[in-house]
């Protein structure tokens, strides 16, 4: 950079090509240090997640679709595949819970910031009056288990439920019984899959997101401070959330984490949130820095 400043001095490149080569520079490092903070075994897994609505109904429910939009969006612009496991379409507009897996490089290093209470506040497009609402959903994420990765499930410790599904999948899906719901006693972690014609290729989809977290509650066992995040999202309401999207009056999205604020909402919501992601992991890698010393 220090030669192409030389260079555009004498005139022999234009400024505006200087700021570009600058701003190749500036993402190639930054994407950089982004991978350098990934350094757990669980970080270069695929990730499994789960979005559920808090209290209010329809506003919550449709709260859900926008961020199961945003990070479908992201997925896309990071080269993740997206495959949905479990969809429930609201009763009247949004999603009741949507799960499904992002497969690629990083997967659950990348968006294992994302777990937690996000809030959202709006003139509600549901209120004929106008009013401002605030809106909660959680987010869940656990890394997918490998196939070499050995998760011991007594079958005794599983009760197994079939039903019929509701969402989305054809005719064939809403006929039959084909969806599965699988309960781990010792646990009580429930795992659902309605998404596949079939009631084995269900079971399936279930028991791998049984393994996911039941992989998680171990990383959880470890460190203390997965736990404490563990039970703060739980609940889905006042003073637990991470992060806040604020639309009206003012435009504001904020990482109470980090401190970390934008006021580029749209591009927020359109996936662009790469910058939190990043603010975050290198807020982890600094405190573990302090710990130790």
């Amino acid at each position: 950079m220090e030669i192409l400043v030389e260079f555009a001095e004498c005139g022999d490149i234009e400024l505006n090509e200087l700021s570009k080569e600058l701003d190749f520079y500036v993402i190639k490092i930054e994407d950089l240090e982004l991978k350098l903070t990934l350094g757990n075994s669980a970080d270069s897994k695929n990730a499994i997640i789960s979005i559920h609505p808090g209290a209010g109904g329809t506003e919550s429910q449709d709260w859900v679709q926008m961020l199961y939009r945003m990070y479908k969006r992201w997925a896309e612009m990071e080269n993740l595949s997206l495959k949905i496991i479990d969809f429930h379409s609201g009763d009247e507009a949004g999603l009741k819970e949507v799960t499904f897996e992002l497969k690629g490089e990083n997967a659950y290093g990348l968006i294992k910031s994302e777990m937690g209470v996000h809030r959202m506040v709006r003139i509600s497009p549901f209120d004929s009056n106008n009013r401002r609402h605030t809106s909660f959903a959680s987010v869940f994420v656990y890394p997918a288990v490998a196939e070499d990765i050995e998760i011991i499930i007594n079958p005794s410790d599983l009760r197994i439920d079939t039903y019929r599904a509701s969402g989305a999948g054809g005719q064939h899906v809403n006929k039959t019984d084909s969806a599965v719901r699988l309960t781990h006693l010792p646990t009580g972690i429930v795992s659902q899959c309605q998404n596949e014609r079939s009631q084995h290729k269900n079971k399936s989809q279930a028991m791998k997101i049984l393994k996911a977290r039941l992989y998680q509650l171990e990383i959880d066992k470890e460190k203390e401070k997965n736990k404490e995040l563990e039970n703060q999202k739980l609940d889905i309401g006042w003073g637990s959330q991470i992060r806040s999207y604020v639309f009206h009056p003012y435009q504001l999205v904020k990482d109470h984490r980090t401190n970390y604020e934008t006021g580029n909402t749209q591009s927020i919501m359109d996936g662009n949130i790469n910058q939190f992601i990043r603010a975050y992991l290198l807020n982890s890698i600094n405190n573990e820095i302090r710990e130790k010393e």
